[in-house]
């Protein structure tokens, strides 16, 4: 139950610290003009600011206990453990440790390329568990892409670090295209996890399952298309009203770039039909009681750039229960940790 309210309380409380302090503070830096003439505006933001801060504090406290109760859980119950224990337990472990103590003592750079590489080991034992679990190629491709975006930052963060703590001058080889790689590796994976975890057959029986999915693929095709044309069509009848559409693009790259990481380099209908599709995913798994929904929430919740230790907590959270998805939803999880409490205490009520 705790693990379970936990859970829950954790994906509210990273959603509404991306809106409010990663995106919200950030919009209120775009718009610190309009924030100096109006005085309500500025306190707006400032409320905001500081309610998602508090809101950090409690998504790492609840990362933890979350983190906490699953490396608890596989040590005592064969239900969760997996094949990669003895290593992936050690690794998180240290991991936890470390992002504790660097919370005591801010790190340099030695220990910010310290932290990363660490990090980087407890991802890749978490793919080759989720891949070995997952059997269906379609999440396969969706976990391999969002691992492997994640790495285009994880490198391009590591490689720079080090040039700077070794004094280098000269640019890190070909920092910025893993990094542009890594973002449209992670735009990708938003939109197939519909395929793989969210799709539902155009054959199934169900009516009213069939009756979503041709209203999802129909309109979602028609608003990708006219977004992925709409500059062409704005420059046909308002060349002004183009160019002014373009600034206001720019000025939503820019949130996202500061609060999440993505630059918006790409054509920004893949953007929202990454978003479209992952959200529809999520509150639909979420609705069912999977686990998998969690996991995805919190994986593309932490967004593509890793700037602070509970980001890349979210990301191990997260691939921690695409793997545990295959144990059950929450409601079966409970009910085994009740059948097998209510065995453990049968032989000593025996025993009375």
């Amino acid at each position: 139950m705790l693990f379970e309210y936990a859970l829950k309380c954790l994906l509210l409380s990273a959603f509404l610290e991306l809106v409010l302090y990663r995106l919200a503070s950030r919009l209120g830096m775009h718009m610190a003009k309009l924030a100096e003439e109006s005085e309500v505006v500025r306190i707006t933001f400032q409320t905001l600011s500081s309610l998602g801060f508090v809101l950090l504090n409690v998504t790492a406290i609840l990362l933890f206990l979350v983190l906490a109760l699953v490396l608890i859980q596989k040590l005592q119950s064969s239900a969760w453990s997996g094949r990669y224990d003895r290593l992936l337990i050690p690794a998180v472990s240290f991991l936890v440790a470390l992002t504790v103590a660097y919370l005591i003592v801010p790190p340099a750079m030695l220990g910010a390329v310290v932290y990363n590489a660490v990090s980087a080991v407890v991802l890749l034992l978490l793919a080759a568990e989720c891949l070995e679990t997952n059997h269906r190629w379609s999440q396969r491709v969706t976990v391999g892409c969002f691992v492997l975006g994640i790495f285009g930052w994880i490198y391009y963060q590591t490689v720079s670090t080090t040039y700077g703590l070794l004094g280098v001058v000269n640019p890190p080889p070909l920092v910025n295209e893993v990094s542009r790689g890594g973002e449209a590796l992670m735009v990708l994976a938003s939109i197939l996890v519909l395929w793989s975890y969210g799709s539902t057959s155009l054959l199934t029986k169900n009516r009213t399952q069939r009756k979503w999915a041709l209203t999802l693929l129909v309109s979602g095709g028609l608003v990708f298309g006219s977004l992925l044309f709409i500059d062409f069509f704005l420059s046909l009848y308002d060349p002004a009203l183009a160019e002014d559409a373009r600034q206001a693009g720019q000025g939503i790259g820019w949130v996202f770039q500061m609060g999440m990481g993505y630059t918006f380099y790409l054509p920004f209908a893949l953007y929202l039909a990454g978003l479209t599709c992952w959200a529809y995913t999520v509150i639909k798994l979420v609705a069912i009681g999977r686990l998998a929904g969690y996991g995805l929430g919190l994986m593309f919740m932490a967004g593509y750039a890793l700037q602070l230790s509970h980001l890349t907590l979210m990301v191990v959270v997260g691939l921690t229960l695409l793997t545990l998805d295959k144990r059950g939803t929450l409601g079966k999880l409970r009910d085994r940790a009740g059948v097998a409490l209510s065995r453990a205490a049968t032989p000593a009520l025996g025993a009375l």
